[in-house]
């Protein structure tokens, strides 16, 4: 019986990516500049190494989905409805598939992900710093 619910990780991310209608970097970059929410859930240590996007706001994919459940006692400022375009960035797009679809998973409806993640955004020639 268990062995017929068990799926592999390469399921479980294609099925999220069937869910989003993921954008490239310059795409999120031109929403971050309409007011969508780019937010960077990579952690500490990998920020360091890699850089950062100025403006972006991070959350550590731990905590995600309480941040932005406009019912969490826990959830941020922005976190103003199900109606708040939020654009996952991880390292290379693979995590932020994931955690995008579990905040569609909260009512998100409009919560997406960067294809390649932030060092598709930098190849790219986007702002960023440190690193």
């Amino acid at each position: 019986m268990l062995g017929a619910m068990a799926r592999t990780i390469n399921e479980v991310l294609a099925d999220a990516r069937d869910r989003l209608t993921r954008i490239d970097p310059a795409q999120a970059h031109a929403e971050t500049r309409d007011g969508a929410l780019l937010v960077d859930i990579r952690p500490a240590a990998q920020r360091a190494d890699e850089g950062e996007v100025p403006g972006a706001l991070i959350v550590e994919r731990n905590v995600l989905e309480w941040r932005f459940d406009p019912a969490s006692d826990a959830r941020l400022p922005q976190a103003t409805g199900h109606d708040v375009r939020v654009i996952v960035l991880c390292s290379e797009g693979y995590t932020s598939s994931l955690a995008a679809a579990s905040l569609q998973d909260l009512g998100l409806t409009r919560a997406t992900d960067v294809v390649g993640g932030f060092r598709a955004w930098r190849a790219a020639g986007l702002p960023t710093v440190g690193g």
